[in-house]
């Protein structure tokens, strides 16, 4: 029997993409996550998630890692066929499971919906197989070892490519709405008119700083 856990990490920024990350173990691989510390991965220090994301590799048969842009977030909350974010981050969990070569395999999902039959449910109406056992639990992040593992992952690729992105960009602090550098970043780019791919335009944050303009600035959002 293999085990196989998804999480997300950059969900909630106004700045940067979402990661998604599947992981994948056979029973002597969640044994040994549970044995280098594998935990919830908001428990850890960079260095400690740098360094467990390394073991992790090495002992998961398994390591699927999807980038989503912000211009895909956009257009699954605001755009013409818009539903919401959970129903974009399902569609992405089976797409990662889709791609999985071992079975039989249980997959544990960390669910962002309160209700987690409807959540599986959605999962379900996007994946093309029906030979995987998904479960789906709110927190599994902090029970299931291989989902720790996940978070790790997602997490760890996030930051990379966060600290990329500030070398382009300079310096938008978290990316969350309520860091103010990232809101003051937000407003120096309204001024300049040009907004970077990077930016999700769909954010209320980022509309509503749109809304406090200047008259005769025109920034199409």
């Amino acid at each position: 029997m293999f085990i196989a856990g998804i999480d997300e990490a950059g969900r909630g920024p106004v700045i940067g993409p979402m990661v998604v990350a599947l992981v994948l173990v056979d029973e002597n691989g969640e044994f040994l996550l549970k044995r280098i510390g594998v935990k919830d991965s908001k428990t850890l220090s960079k260095m400690q998630r740098l360094r467990l994301s390394k073991s992790i590799q090495v002992i998961c048969r398994q390591v699927i890692v999807e980038v989503v842009q912000p211009s895909e977030i956009d257009s699954a909350v605001y755009g013409r066929t818009a539903k919401n974010l959970n129903d974009l981050e399902a569609r992405i969990a089976a797409r990662l499971i889709d791609k999985i070569t071992f079975t039989p395999c249980n997959v544990y999902v960390d669910s962002p919906d309160v209700n987690t039959i409807r959540y599986r449910n959605t999962i379900m109406k996007y994946l093309s197989r029906d030979d995987i056992e998904i479960i789906v639990e709110n927190d599994a992040d902090k029970t299931y070892p291989v989902v720790s593992a996940a978070s790790i992952i997602a997490k760890v690729k996030r930051d990379s490519i966060i600290e990329e992105l500030k070398k382009v960009y300079g310096d938008f602090g978290s990316g969350y709405p309520s860091d103010p550098k990232t809101r003051a970043f937000l407003r120096n780019i309204i001024k300049g008119r040009r907004i970077p791919p990077i930016v999700r335009r769909s954010w209320k944050t980022f509309r509503n700083i749109v809304k406090q303009k200047p008259s005769g600035y025109n920034v199409v959002i």
